[in-house]
């Protein structure tokens, strides 16, 4: 059994991460910014002790040294998984809502195990396709992406929108965190994980739709008949399944060969088409455009089945 400092636990891929990890029989310790959201895990999982599943409580990750306290713990930390940072677009200045606590969040937590967690061997960072995928090149159907690749925004891009935002808070803070590895050298090893949209199902239960993450929000407004005139055509056209993304850090957290490696994790593509269709056979009456959101040429790969299947 592992002991495991997960951050921000309630969030839509860390409550993934941290139901993958118990399963496996790890003891974790995950962040979380209240009790009410300790509590919201405690339900979620019932009947799991206080020795497989205890809390910190780390109010702001954008605040300096807001992890010096939380990396601490007897017996101590081997693994550090670090999910915690903002993927949201309801946001009225980029810069403190989004691009600070991503980056100030991960140098912070990278600072405070080499301080104080000598016992740390592996930290694995969910990052985002946004730090690889530039759109202001453009879509290159020729090209094959690799780790070498990366969103090439501003900061001056960063702050015109909520968009650009969170791409560059993600793009900011994984390249934060491997110049910290080069420049400091630490004992421990650091792993990225770089998914593009994530759906599946939601852990802990919702108090409402407006808190539904947002990959999932795209489901939710199909549901809803939001798109009932128009689909968009525009957005990231690869998905993930948000389960096979949390044991993708759990097996990157076990295995010695992920190290300072970006894994680029995806089922394949997807398209609002795709979507409407799936939700037309299980909710006749919600009214969908008719056209739009068609299925990107040349792809292979439907999230029709999965979709059937939840």
């Amino acid at each position: 059994m592992t002991r495991v400092l997960l951050t921000g636990g309630s969030g839509f891929i860390a409550a993934h991460v941290l139901e993958a990890l118990l399963a496996q029989g790890h003891s974790v310790v995950t962040s979380v910014r209240s009790e009410t959201k300790a509590q919201m895990l405690r339900d979620t999982f019932p009947g799991v002790g206080k020795d497989q599943l205890d809390f910190v409580y780390v109010a702001d990750i954008a605040q300096e040294g807001a992890f010096d306290e939380a990396v601490k713990s007897d017996p101590p930390f081997e693994w550090v998984i670090h999910t915690a940072s903002p993927f949201h677009l309801n946001v009225t200045d980029a810069q403190k809502d989004l691009l600070d606590p991503a980056i100030i969040g991960t140098t912070g937590i990278l600072k405070a195990i080499k301080k104080n967690a000598p016992n740390v061997k592996r930290v694995v960072i969910t990052s985002s396709f946004a730090a690889i995928f530039s759109p202001q090149v453009g879509n290159r159907p020729e090209h094959t992406y690799s780790e070498k690749d990366w969103n090439t925004i501003t900061a001056e891009e960063a702050t015109q929108d909520p968009l650009s935002g969170y791409r560059a808070s993600k793009t900011f803070a994984e390249k934060a965190a491997w110049d910290f590895v080069e420049k400091e050298k630490p004992n421990f090893t650091v792993s990225t994980m770089n998914p593009p949209m994530v759906f599946g199902p939601i852990h802990p239960k919702l108090q409402t739709l407006d808190t539904l993450n947002t990959s999932n929000q795209r489901i939710r407004d199909l549901m809803m008949g939001k798109m009932a005139d128009e689909m968009p055509t525009g957005g990231v056209k690869i998905w993930v399944d948000v389960r096979d993304l949390a044991l993708a850090h759990t097996r990157a957290a076990e295995r010695p060969e992920a190290a300072g490696k970006r894994f680029f994790v995806t089922a394949g593509y997807y398209s609002y088409r795709d979507l409407a269709d799936a939700i037309h056979d299980l909710l006749p009456d919600v009214k969908i455009a008719a056209k739009g959101g068609e299925f990107p040429e040349g792809s292979s790969q439907s999230i029709f089945p999965y979709l059937l299947s939840l």
